[in-house]
């Protein structure tokens, strides 16, 4: 595993900072959106409460997939996809990103014809699937275990290692010019007449024209703060991976019904999850998966690759993923607030979307609107009586000193 360090050194102590925008959380969809917005020439100070990249973005099972979301996720995926493509360019390495294909298994008759609908449905956004009967399935693919119906075959989605990606997000953000803090809880956040003010258990007290909330499974709180209520909840996945073992799955793998996953990466080890577990007495920052939820996902693994019967497991891991009732993101402009934008619920399924995400937010930012549909993220659809969002003035607008430059800073230590 590739070493995770902080980057908090890259800025000297400060009592204020003074920004363009400012964004609270440091995964994937809170440094693309800094990344893309130091593109536009936006200052930006990025405030996480743990180390960039530690949380969901960082400890999710690693599909860089399309297939499977729902419709209106697939113009948002079909950016994601090309961003991907170009990783190594946009962050200096390619995160062991390849497109192995994902294949998607049917165990009964009526799964393989929810498979066939969607086939027909993606279609229409330029998602190609090829479906695979039982008997071209165990042909194609001898590993296969017996009694499937059949299969979808998405070829170039893929997988990543989420280990490597989200930090490597967060120093390409930092090297773009970005003021990454990292420790910083922030305990208070309001309006000011200018724009927005936020202040962290340190002491720091940040100044920004723009918002954005990335707090990911923390991000309803601070919608609170300005009346946008979401009805987001905590998911915790159960996750494990085994030993190296010789290597025979070249695909990820999925199933419908989503009750288990697996890819192999090139060393040999098969990481895989399914299902979800409850924390214990330590709460979500001391959650770990348990023996029954490990049981469970060996029993449908072994049924699915009977050959990973008797793999042994080396570590196991959870952690913290923010859902909403519909499995869809909240992405847009806030209803009341102007200046304030939000990013977050991605409801398990964000490492792939989230660099495309990123890049929707700083188009609200800087120019009020973004090419890519994403009208069935708007939070409205759980207070469908507050009112659109406010006219947005561009930000290039709003202040007249763009320069591609760190925030000025007020009273350093």
């Amino acid at each position: 595993m590739a070493e995770r360090r902080s980057l908090k050194t890259d800025v000297l102590k400060t009592d204020v900072l003074k920004t363009d925008v400012l964004i609270i959380g440091g995964g994937i969809v809170g440094t693309s959106a800094a990344i893309a917005l130091r593109r536009r020439g936006m200052s930006v100070v990025l405030l996480e409460r743990d180390l960039c990249g530690a949380r969901s973005s960082g400890i999710n099972f690693g599909g860089v997939r399309r297939q499977g979301r729902a419709f209106g996720q697939l113009p948002l995926a079909q950016r994601a996809h090309r961003i991907w493509q170009s990783l190594p360019a946009l962050l200096g390495t390619d995160g062991e990103y390849v497109r192995s294909g994902h294949l998607k298994f049917a165990r009964t008759a009526e799964d393989f014809g929810k498979l066939e609908r969607y086939r027909d449905g993606a279609a229409a956004y330029g998602l190609d699937l090829e479906l695979i009967g039982a008997a071209a399935l165990r042909d194609r693919f001898p590993w296969v275990g017996e009694g499937l119906a059949g299969a979808s075959l998405s070829p170039e989605d893929g997988q990543a290692n989420p280990r490597l990606v989200a930090p490597a997000f967060a120093r390409a953000a930092r090297d773009a010019g970005t003021v990454i803090r990292e420790r910083e809880e922030v305990v208070d956040v309001g309006r000011t007449h200018n724009g927005f003010h936020a202040s962290t258990a340190s002491g720091l007290t940040v100044h920004a024209a723009s918002l954005l909330n990335c707090a990911g499974a923390w991000a309803a709180p601070l919608a609170a703060r300005f009346g946008d209520i979401v009805p987001l909840t905590q998911g915790h996945p159960a996750m494990a991976v085994t030993e190296p073992m010789p290597y025979f799955l070249p695909l990820s793998l999925g199933i419908e019904g989503g009750d288990i996953y697996c890819r192999q990466v090139a060393r040999g080890n098969v990481v895989f999850g399914g299902g979800r577990v409850e924390p214990g007495e330590g709460g979500v920052d001391a959650i770990r998966s348990t023996t029954s939820a490990l049981f469970r996902q060996m029993r449908s693994l072994a049924a699915l690759v009977p050959r990973l019967e008797h793999a042994q497991i080396i570590r196991t891991w959870s952690g913290i993923e923010g859902y909403l009732p519909d499995r869809q993101p909240v992405l847009c402009a806030s209803p009341g607030t102007p200046g304030l934008f939000h990013g977050f619920g991605f409801s398990g399924a964000g490492f792939e979307i989230g660099p495309a995400a990123g890049e929707v937010l700083a188009e609200l930012v800087v120019d009020g609107q973004t090419p890519t549909p994403i009208e069935t993220f708007d939070l409205r659809r759980f207070a469908p009586t507050l009112p659109p969002p406010p006219p947005h003035q561009p930000l290039q607008t709003q202040q007249h000193n763009h320069a591609a430059t760190a925030p000025t800073t007020q009273g350093a230590h």
